[in-house]
């Protein structure tokens, strides 16, 4: 095995030593019942690079809900079936309010702030409910090709809890609706949008998914083009100032690297030229972003001297 390759797993081991006790800091994601029972003590973290090497430490095999980190699938799925008219329905802007206000959506008449936040990711929801005849299966067959695993799939436990408990999401699609910004009727949008966050995925499996982000829109496994250099560089753009909630900009000061968390415990961070940090831990801190999870992933990146700042 390569000396480096080795290096890294040894590193990764021990900052999983170091920082596991700092769970006890965060607290399970519970405002949707079947994540408050995920065990706290659990941990992983997965580094793929676009050279080929996958390196992972702890319970990096063990599927988890990925929530909001399913934004960034979606994003690409939307951006490459209708383009630039997209950014006349949702803005890039970072939003400076919770990920869930309703708020600024009424000022700002229906037009979501950024397609990471809640309603800019129904709003992307809309958009692929109106433009694929079965959106749920083409983003689950999205997801899996880009994973290279076809066993990937939809939590039914944890869709079944949001549907039950998405009263605000749903506050949010309409009032977009209202607006004349969501073409799609609302159970349709709610129950994609439902969908594509409760997919179950292990950090090695999401490290894989988010290859071609490092690498320019290419797939650097198949050479398949996923979307264009152009688009790559927005959506790292996007993640990079709004990708973390309203933890996005200290992320980027103390971190520097394109990233998207989710309640679920996972942070995916993408080091252009380099390849993809995945780490999960389900305690979150009181942004929504796993305690543990962002020690990992800045604990990997300043031991590696990854940044796109540099």
């Amino acid at each position: 095995m390569n000396k480096n390759i080795v290096d890294l797993h040894e590193k990764l081991q021990a900052l999983l030593l170091t920082q596991r006790d700092s769970s006890i800091q965060g607290k399970v994601a519970d405002y949707i019942p079947a994540l408050a029972s995920v065990k706290p003590d659990l941990a992983g973290i997965s580094v793929a690079t676009i050279a080929g090497n996958v390196v992972s430490a702890g319970e990096y095999q063990h599927p988890f809900s990925i929530q909001s980190i399913s934004k960034v699938f979606g994003l690409v799925m939307a951006m490459n079936r209708i383009g630039d008219s997209l950014w006349q329905r949702v803005r890039m802007e970072p939003s400076g309010q919770p990920f869930n206000s309703i708020i600024q959506l009424e000022w700002e008449k229906g037009i979501p702030r950024n397609p990471v936040i809640n309603a800019g990711a129904l709003l992307v929801s809309d958009v692929l409910t109106s433009h694929f005849s079965s959106s749920k299966l083409a983003f689950l067959t999205f997801v899996r090709k880009l994973a290279g695993n076809e066993s990937i799939f939809v939590d039914n436990q944890v869709y079944q809890s949001e549907l039950t408990h998405g009263n605000g999401n749903a506050a949010l699609a309409y009032l977009m609706k209202s607006f004349g910004n969501i073409e799609s009727e609302i159970p349709e949008v709610l129950s994609h949008y439902f969908t594509q966050c409760s997919i179950a995925m292990s950090c090695e499996q999401l490290a894989k998914s988010f290859l071609f982000l490092a690498n320019k829109g290419i797939d650097p496994r198949t050479k398949k083009t996923i979307c264009t250099a152009r688009d790559a560089h927005r959506v790292n753009a996007i993640l990079s100032t709004s990708g973390m909630y309203d933890q996005s900009g200290e992320f980027a000061f103390s971190v520097g690297l394109p990233a998207k968390s989710g309640v679920g415990g996972g942070v995916m961070a993408v080091v252009p030229g380099y390849g993809v940090i995945c780490s999960w831990s389900p305690p979150l801190n009181s942004f929504g972003n796993s305690v543990v999870g962002m020690s990992l992933v800045a604990g990997v990146a300043e031991e590696l001297g990854l940044s796109i700042y540099h």
